[in-house]
């Protein structure tokens, strides 16, 4: 699943193509994503010029003077800048051309991502309870250390918790609470104050990281697979179970939280 840094990276190749752009036009080959796509959609888009291009967690908001697109990549969406006249494929749901004769092209074999619409982002059911941006202002150790006190939930899954902060996935908490040197186990009730603020600081750490090796092999998703170089990071535990761990040289262990693969160091994390 397309996680935050890999949303980020896919704004950031998007941006330029699309930002003070006039929709001239929406093709939409297939509505029954996640939610079906409105049948307005294409009445309240086209037309609007989209005066910014935001990521909120996971989610790409075509921001206009009347209300926001909402795009959200599901398990396996992805985005690129196409020529218009470029054939579809079995799994390009929708084209939204733009008035600089290019068009933004949505690919989801799974069709678990949606396109939605709103007059009011901040409102709207899918973004009004999420947490703060890992990256942003708000997002520190003493925010981690308050949410956390009385909470029984390990620190893996807690971390993992949009409500809490948004975007911290899978890969990227495993990676992070390694960093950190806390056991992904441990409930997050019982991590003191000053080991939140060192993993409040991975999490910033390794999102940033994972961000800027998309931008590596990132050029501006025009005439590409659209598919960012996320993949080419180097990760230090994850996926990585039996092998040496790269700060001690025991092996890294699998476990399942939550139903979710999760790799650690038993010598590293406690």
């Amino acid at each position: 699943m397309p996680e935050l840094p890999e949303v980020e990276t896919s704004r950031r190749g998007i941006a330029p193509w699309v930002e003070q752009r006039r929709v001239e036009g929406i093709v939409i080959r297939e509505r029954r994503l996640r939610w079906p796509i409105p049948e307005y959609f294409e009445d309240r888009f086209t037309g609007q010029v989209v005066s910014s291009l935001r990521r909120r967690a996971k989610y790409l908001l075509f921001d206009t003077d009347v209300g926001t697109a909402i795009l959200h990549f599901g398990m396996s969406g992805s985005v690129r800048i196409i020529d218009p006249d470029e054939p579809a494929g079995k799994h390009d749901h929708f084209d939204i051309r733009f008035d600089n004769g290019k068009a933004l092209r949505y690919r989801d074999p799974r069709r678990f991502g949606s396109l939605l619409w709103t007059e009011n982002s901040a409102d709207h059911p899918l973004l009004v309870n999420l947490g703060p941006e890992p990256l942003g202002n708000d997002f520190n150790g003493m925010h981690l250390w308050h949410q956390s006190r009385g909470r029984r939930v390990t620190i893996k899954q807690f971390i993992m918790d949009a409500k809490i902060v948004v975007g911290v996935g899978n890969i990227y908490a495993s990676e992070a609470l390694f960093m950190a040197g806390i056991h992904p186990k441990r409930k997050a009730g019982r991590v003191a104050k000053e080991r939140m603020l060192k993993l409040a600081e991975s999490i910033r750490t390794v999102l940033a990281k994972a961000i800027e090796a998309g931008g590596t092999t990132l050029r501006d998703f025009h005439g590409s697979d659209g598919e960012p170089g996320y993949f080419q990071q180097q990760l230090d535990v994850y996926d990585r179970d039996g092998d040496p761990c790269k700060n001690c040289g025991d092996e890294i262990t699998l476990a399942v939280l939550g139903q979710r693969s999760t790799y650690y160091c038993k010598r590293c994390q406690r």
